[in-house]
């Protein structure tokens, strides 16, 4: 194996079904691509009837390499997983990946087929390490006219679970989910709790009178 692996400080716990699967001061951090790691597990942590219960697709014991002895689960396939006591989605957190949501005074402005959406002289700026900066709205600062309600609920591992999503009617067009929200965020995204934010990869946005060139969607994330 030719990963990056890293000893992980975290207590690293998942359930199956209602029932601890692991619990565990001992995980690796292994980096399988460059932008986050996933944890493999020390076999000895790992829940009687769990690796029976998922099967090799989705449990994949290692016994070669400095992963030897551990266990890679599919995150998807365990209920619920958390490091200490804060659950966490999708996948493990960076540990190298900084996220800040920020009170600002800068002028920002939202326009689509040249239609203003939303104006704020008090946004919340979100920067994550590596990725396109995110511009958060006051309820108040959008127009609600041209934003149809969706069904859809994305997660994300810094931010958390999505509690709306809206596309955007302009005329005829309608732009599908291009305007999401966390109404309840992760602790250290609380700045950004009820406020709504535009996928700024498929809209204009103006920063104190300067239009921004739209991030390419490789960066893509919400």
């Amino acid at each position: 194996m030719t990963e990056q692996v890293e000893p992980a400080p975290r207590r690293v716990r998942a359930f199956l079904h209602g029932r601890l699967a692991f619990d565990t001061t001992n995980a690796l951090y292994v980096w399988e691509w460059p932008y986050y790691p996933q944890y493999y597990i020390p076999l000895a942590d790992v829940a009687a009837g769990v690796l029976d219960a998922l099967g090799p697709e989705t449990a994949r014991v290692h016994d070669e390499g400095a992963v030897a002895g551990h266990v890679r689960f599919g995150f998807a396939a365990l209920d619920a997983w958390f490091e200490e006591d804060e659950r966490i989605f999708v996948h493990p957190r960076n540990p190298y990946t900084r996220v800040d949501a920020l009170r600002s005074t800068r002028h920002v402005r939202i326009e689509l087929d040249g239609v203003r959406l939303a104006e704020s002289s008090s946004p919340v700026l979100v920067f994550e390490t590596g990725l396109p900066t995110r511009y958060y709205f006051n309820r108040t600062e959008v127009d609600f006219r041209h934003l149809v309600p969706s069904a859809t609920v994305t997660e994300c591992p810094y931010k958390g679970t999505t509690s709306g999503y809206w596309s955007i009617r302009i005329g005829a067009d309608l732009h599908e989910d291009l305007v999401w929200a966390y109404d309840f965020p992760t602790p250290g995204l609380m700045p950004i709790r009820g406020m709504l934010c535009f996928y700024n990869e498929k809209v204009d946005t103006f920063v104190d009178g300067e239009e921004i060139a739209r991030p390419s969607t490789h960066f893509f994330t919400k």
